[in-house]
């Protein structure tokens, strides 16, 4: 019984440690950054959703498993971006659960480069689900005293430079816990560094590469991306079309793998899979990773400057 009460109590601890290890994000956040960064902002689009599931390890006992959903508006008047990003993170029968909000404003330059502000708020949440702990007696409070919901704030912070080609970025996450140690308990400060290049051209083929840099904790990471988008020609050999589908790759530092793969279903909405492999310890008892984002993009009605009414 002793032995039983003494690998729960590392269990315990270890799913902490955890969490204080890393953040949740999805594979695919090259799609919707605003995954990441409070700043990523979409002017092309009256509002942008997304929904997302994300299994990890598949194959491993209490693996993660991540369910995200965002939303997002751009006011051209005002250059301003409101967003909402919800998700909750599964680990064993520990629960992360996220409610953020994000304001992000647009400074246009010259030769359409653009500069991105943003800014996030968010209410994290953390629970277990006492059903799946198996204990022959309850009496024990060292265990149970680890086991008690916490709730905390947390804040992001976000800048890009755009334009129609590129996109860099810098992002920090859950900035409060940089000050407040319980906060990392849930999430602890991530921060990112980015750069993103797609060339547009009128062949079928288009290609983009990405750059990442990954900072939490005490550990860094690098991932490098690349992307090819394919379209229809018209007639005349303009495209005119979006993209048709897209089919990527990843690599993580760290022996991390990934394929992506996207297809628009129409003109506004489009379905992405993700999967990638890791070549670490982990790969005995996992099957790889599975995700699946599903986009929606609201158009924006044309505004004529010149019309009479």
């Amino acid at each position: 019984m002793i032995k039983k009460y003494f690998l729960l109590y590392i269990l315990v601890t270890m799913f902490s440690q955890i969490l204080a290890q890393s953040n949740v994000r999805l594979n695919n956040y090259w799609g919707n950054p605003l995954n990441i960064n409070p700043s990523a902002i979409y002017d092309k689009y009256l509002a942008v959703f997304s929904i997302a599931v994300h299994k990890q390890w598949v194959g491993f006992q209490g693996a993660p498993e991540t369910y995200y959903a965002s939303a997002s508006t751009y006011i051209e008047n005002y250059h301003t971006q409101l967003g909402l990003k919800l998700f909750q993170d599964k680990i064993g029968y520990t629960y992360t659960s996220n409610v953020g909000i994000n304001y992000g404003y647009v400074i246009p330059y010259q030769y359409d480069w653009q500069l991105h502000l943003g800014v996030g708020l968010n209410y994290q949440l953390l629970n277990y689900d006492l059903s799946q702990v198996n204990l022959s007696s309850t009496s024990d409070a060292q265990v149970y005293q680890n086991l008690v919901q916490e709730n905390y704030f947390n804040a992001d912070l976000g800048m890009e430079i755009t334009n129609k080609s590129m996109r860099l970025g810098l992002a920090s996450q859950n900035l409060i816990s940089l000050f407040f140690p319980d906060n990392k308990k849930i999430q602890t400060n991530t921060n990112f560094a980015y750069v993103k290049y797609r060339y547009y051209t009128n062949d079928i083929v288009n290609y983009g590469v990405g750059i990442c840099g990954i900072q939490y904790s005490d550990l860094y990471q690098m991932e490098f991306n690349l992307t090819g988008y394919f379209k229809f020609s018209n007639h005349s050999g303009l495209q005119t079309q979006p993209d048709l589908f897209d089919i990527g790759g990843y690599y993580r530092t760290g022996g991390e793998f990934g394929l992506i793969f996207g297809f628009n279903i129409t003109e506004d909405f489009h379905i992405a899979y993700s999967y990638d492999y890791h070549f670490g310890a982990i790969r005995t008892g996992s099957y790889g990773t599975n995700e699946i984002v599903l986009t929606y993009n609201l158009q924006r009605k044309p505004i004529c400057h010149n019309c009479w009414y």
